[in-house]
């Protein structure tokens, strides 16, 4: 069984590297497509855009990986039973069930692989790739909004970690790829939600520990006692070269504003969605892509599971050609079917788990039934 397992192995990981590698070079040159117009806008010349275009790979080899299991191990399994080989290997006592447990150890390797691509490999490239792109354009991520970049953050007594005593929302004009704000705005409100402060900076830079050093400052205090320091009645200005500013707000939290949640890690979306509830905003769209991401990578298993029923249908001609096109429709469907509960579970407040659980689900009773029925026939 050793020998069979290691041969089986090597037929499928063979078909599907060559799947992914045929799909990967389809979308680069998709993505290749789509940079041209953008060429000669600042620094940005052809040569950035093919570099732009191989650092977003990892994130369309997380997403393509399954889709290229379905393919290749379909493919695989269609040419052994077109030799006749699967049929020898039943004979000499090889049950659906061993078939399957075969298959599944193969699943292992590339479940651990989607993991790792779309928890550290893919998150990195991608976001190395907009700022490398940016840095070569001399834009910023702020341009695209008209009144620049808003959050919201929560003031506390001691520091990060202190009572809640307020709330502030930050506007930012512009965000550079190195992470400095530039024109910087903070509305300080105290828990009634009365204005009690507003800050003005030239500049901002993150010297960490959730602290942000604004340079060029001015501050205006309204009557009363500000939230950050107390200030006379009536109104007062004050002018500084630097001052620290104690947030929650980071830059992996400002650079999550702009990205793709599907292309966030698993640990980046947690932590947003705590900052967001803290808040006492909307986590809807960051939970589904939270538990997609730890259900994605276990689709893999799903993609052999309905592999598996093709090694058994015999097609009197264009046997194989015909089991890739069934394949590549299958993996479509899934993909639509995974995009479309995303938006159905966030407009029907769906429970996350469920919305990202249920696609994967569905296809796998397909793969079960598929299994029955070709055993009965």
């Amino acid at each position: 069984m050793r020998t069979l397992q290691r041969y089986v192995s090597a037929e499928v990981t063979g078909a599907v590297i060559f799947v992914l590698i045929a799909f990967l070079a389809l979308f680069a040159f998709f993505d290749l497509m789509g940079e041209l117009p953008a060429v000669g806008r600042g620094g940005y010349r052809l040569e950035h855009a093919f570099v732009y275009v191989l650092m977003g790979l990892p994130g369309y080899t997380y997403e393509l990986i399954p889709i290229a299991v379905l393919i290749g191990t379909i493919y695989a399994l269609a040419q052994l039973a077109s030799r006749s080989e699967f049929t020898v290997m039943r004979i000499s006592g090889m049950s659906t069930w061993r078939a399957g447990i075969m298959l599944a150890k193969i699943g292992v390797i590339f479940t651990l692989a989607t993991f790792l691509f779309g928890e550290f490999i893919s998150p990195a490239a991608s976001e190395a790739a907009e700022k490398w792109k940016m840095r070569v354009q001399g834009s910023s991520i702020s341009q695209q909004f008209r009144s620049g970049l808003w959050t919201k953050d929560v003031i506390r007594a001691n520091g990060i970690s202190g009572e809640a005593i307020g709330s502030r929302f930050v506007n930012v004009k512009e965000v550079q790829p190195d992470g400095e704000l530039q024109n910087v705005r903070v509305y300080e409100f105290d828990r009634d939600f009365r204005l009690r402060a507003l800050i003005t900076a030239e500049s901002a830079n993150y010297t960490g520990h959730f602290t942000w050093r604004l340079h060029n400052v001015v501050e205006t205090h309204l009557a009363g006692v500000a939230v950050s320091e107390a200030a006379s009645g009536g109104v007062s200005t004050q002018k500084k070269d630097s001052r620290e500013m104690v947030s929650e707000i980071t830059p992996d939290i400002l650079s999550v504003l702009f990205a793709d949640p599907d292309r966030m890690s698993a640990q980046d979306l947690a932590a947003y969605t705590r900052h967001l509830e803290e808040n006492n905003q909307n986590t809807g769209r960051y939970e589904i892509a939270f538990w997609k991401k730890i259900v994605y990578p276990f689709a893999v298993f799903v993609m052999l599971a309905l592999a598996l029923p093709f090694a058994y249908l015999h097609f009197r001609s264009g046997g194989v050609s015909l089991k890739i096109f069934i394949g590549i429709m299958i993996g479509v469907s899934f993909q639509l079917l995974n995009s479309l509960f995303s938006h159905l579970g966030l407009l029907n407040t769906w429970p996350a788990l469920a919305t990202a659980l249920l696609p994967s689900m569905l296809f796998m009773m397909l793969a079960v039934g598929a299994l029955w029925w070709v055993q009965r026939n």
